[in-house]
């Protein structure tokens, strides 16, 4: 199966990929599962597939989580035996890159101005982290299929 193809499946058409890249044959190798189910369970277990309740949670918290996602993949990419889970790596990069930098950056700079304090831009970060959290859950999805095990990111009813 051709990356483009696997990338269509999970509703993750907007990232921008070579073109020669999405058209390669693309099989995880038993590293990149491995690599993806360590980063499935992240997913899976934090505010960013999860949905916070208007009434609960903590703003800041959540973007903590967030931001956690950069640490947690590299600690995943360098972990022993992974620099062969390149199909892993060149998805991980690039949803962390395109999906998840954008957010973090714009809403950290408006959290050290003090701004996430305020009821207006809480709602508005609320707004696009439910935004986030639907790619994200498409990308958990993948991530599942790429380590051979059941997706479960709908387990939970809303």
């Amino acid at each position: 199966m051709k990356l483009r193809e696997w990338l269509d499946a999970w509703s993750l058409k907007g990232l921008k990929i070579h073109a020669g890249f999405l058209d390669a044959e693309f099989a995880p190798n038993d590293q990149d599962a491995d690599a993806a189910w360590e980063l499935y369970v992240e997913l899976l277990t934090r505010a960013t597939t999860q949905l916070l309740p208007q009434d609960a949670g903590d703003e800041a918290a959540a973007l903590e989580s967030v931001h956690d996602l950069f640490g947690l993949t590299r600690a995943i990419l360098r972990a022993p035996g992974r620099r062969h889970a390149t199909g892993f790596a060149k998805i991980a990069i690039v949803v962390l890159n395109q999906k998840v930098r954008p957010f973090t950056a714009k809403w950290h700079k408006l959290q050290l101005a003090g701004l996430l304090d305020k009821p207006d831009m809480r709602a508005d970060f609320r707004s696009e982290l439910t935004a986030l959290q639907v790619d994200l859950r498409h990308y958990a999805g993948l991530l599942s299929q790429m380590a051979g095990v059941e997706d479960l990111t709908t387990l939970q009813s809303s």
